[in-house]
């Protein structure tokens, strides 16, 4: 599979004759590449390796005085000099660990993961930093700092103040059938779940023990469920799964093969988000107070967000600096009591959401729709990654909401008409995708990595697309809504994060007690426990504690 910009015009975001220079072959470039191209801007000279030390350098001349250079080394801020390559920065960083967690021992992911997301982040900082009236800056990020966030969630959880409240034991899905084939479920309701292994003879008891560690995976990478679970549907074709899942209100999707004729092809999204401009009310534009610190400061976001994805998108938006008010029921978001604590909150929902405020709205009462609606009137960006159709029937969609907002959904699948596409989640989308296939070592049978990949690179794609949004607001001078997805994310990793290394080489293997990765002069230790990187001086730059004692990665972004 080759790398391949994205297809369709230009957004023309920046003015005609904007000039971009990326240096470096590897996915963060290609990304960086592909989405100024996309913007509207002429790349200039021909690829070429740039420093070693360095995933992905690029610099971007507006015309018109302002100038943007943008840095991706490898190890960024981090003191350490073997992370030099993606295999390095997944083991060292935690990533390995984390993926490895289904069967019990460090896995390398496949794909280059960590420095294709790192060309997303690198972008997202690069499109914030020219809402800042300054002619130059240069933003730094690093392929490190990606591979950390997207661990956040499971650093959080190992350095809580309790330990785990479920196991996290190696197993979990994909499921295999009598037929062979390998296959996802979701539910996001216990008495769904309930009724379908019941329907498929499991004992009502042996069912509720699995919904724990399976509602859970998405916070543990991992879901030991009871034998007979998987037992059950080795006893049945996936026809008459698929047939008991529709009758008791379950999703269940085969994987597909990477290049199978059904499988989405790479190109199939014009672009990795989309953008629709209001044509009414112009925006009351306020006074600015960005700063390179601060390069969304005075900017405000309503975040109605569920998961990761959404939840990650606001948070990256605060950490440039935008005041982020959480869309909670009443009585607080229940994520706020998922053990592990760090005090008297999850460490896992801090992750995501330390520093937002919050309000409460009973989104199924017409009065509080109606608050919520006013409240938006005051705010800047409304961003919610619910199910396709429900804004709309919550008359909370973009035709609904002031049309001076930019309105921004962090959807599944971009509103593809796809033959049966399963619920827009992480590991349902990797199914669907074909990126369960890919990865895996090549040896190994097809399964979705249960890390929420899709999840980490969706968010980040989401706030991308929200600065994209308010860049187009501030140029325009009116409402914007843009959309991007789990489909954009994993089109994404299946067109640049194909590895160019030999995959035997991405996985570690054990000498004397340890488990190590091959880099080019040294064998380098795997981190087996992401806890040790809080007290690993190399860290100590970018990972600290919040107020409430919770593990927290800095600002991923350096502006100056």
């Amino acid at each position: 599979m080759t790398n391949t910009s994205t297809s369709g015009p230009p957004i023309d975001l920046f003015p005609s004759g904007t000039l971009a220079r990326v240096t470096g072959t590897g996915p963060a470039a290609e990304v960086l590449r592909e989405h100024l191209r996309a913007l509207g801007a002429t790349l200039t000279e021909a690829a070429d390796p740039g420093d070693s030390g360095s995933a992905a350098t690029a610099m971007l001349d507006l015309g018109n005085g302002i100038r943007r250079e943008v840095f991706v080394p490898w190890a960024g801020p981090i003191d350490e000099p073997a992370l030099t390559n993606e295999t390095t920065v997944q083991a060292i960083c935690g990533v390995m660990h984390v993926n490895g967690r289904r069967i019990g021992a460090p896995r390398g992911l496949s794909l280059d993961y960590c420095a294709t997301t790192a060309g997303v982040l690198a972008m997202t900082g690069l499109l914030a930093s020219l809402l800042v009236p300054a002619e130059h800056l240069r933003i730094d990020t690093s392929v490190a700092e990606s591979a950390l966030l997207a661990i956040s969630q499971y650093l959080a959880a190992a350095g809580a103040d309790d330990p785990e409240a479920v196991d996290l034991a190696p197993g979990g899905p994909p499921f295999v059938s009598a037929d062979a084939i390998r296959f996802e479920i979701e539910s996001l309701q216990p008495e769904p779940w309930a009724a379908f292994w019941t329907a498929l003879g499991v004992e009502a008891r042996t069912a509720g023990k699995g919904w724990r560690p399976f509602q859970f995976r998405y916070a543990t990478a991992t879901a030991p469920l009871p034998r007979a679970l998987h037992a059950a549907v080795r006893s049945q074709r996936f026809s008459v799964i698929a047939q008991t899942a529709a009758r008791t209100g379950v999703s269940v999707c085969r994987l597909y093969g990477a290049a199978e004729p059904g499988t989405p092809a790479t190109d199939v999204l014009p672009a990795p988000w989309s953008i629709a401009d209001s044509i009414d009310s112009p925006v009351q534009h306020r006074d600015s107070i960005a700063s390179p610190g601060s390069p969304l400061g005075g900017v405000s976001v309503l975040e109605a967000g569920r998961r990761v994805q959404a939840p990650l998108a606001a948070h990256l938006l605060r950490l440039l600096g935008a005041d982020v008010t959480r869309i909670e029921p009443p009585g607080g978001d229940p994520l706020r009591e998922m053990p592990p604590y760090s005090g008297d909150l999850s460490a896992r929902w801090l992750a995501l959401n330390r520093g937002k405020q919050a309000a409460e709205f009973d989104i199924k009462s017409a009065a509080d729709r109606a608050s919520l609606r006013e409240l938006a009137a005051e705010a800047d960006v409304f961003l919610h990654n619910w199910a396709p159709g429900k804004a709309e029937e919550l008359e909370l969609s973009a035709q609904h909401l002031p049309p001076g907002l930019v309105y921004a959904y962090t959807s599944g699948w971009a509103g593809l008409d796809l033959e049966d596409a399963p619920p827009g989640t992480d590991f349902m989308v990797q199914a669907r995708t074909g990126l369960a296939e890919l990865v895996g070592p090549p040896d190994s049978p097809p399964a979705p990595s249960l890390m929420t990949l899709l999840d980490v690179l969706g968010g980040i794609l989401g706030a991308e697309a929200t600065v994209l949004g308010l860049l187009r607001r501030h140029s325009l001078g009116r409402g914007t809504a843009v959309q991007s997805s789990l489909l954009a994310a994993a089109n994404t990793l299946r067109r640049h994060g194909i590895s160019t290394t030999p995959l035997a080489l991405r996985q570690p293997f054990r000498l004397d007690s340890r488990w190590v990765v091959s880099a080019p002069d040294a064998l380098v230790p795997v981190t087996d426990d992401p806890a040790q990187l809080l007290t690993d001086p190399r860290f100590a730059t970018v990972l600290g504690r919040d107020d409430h004692g919770c593990p927290a990665l800095t600002a991923p972004w350096r502006m100056s």
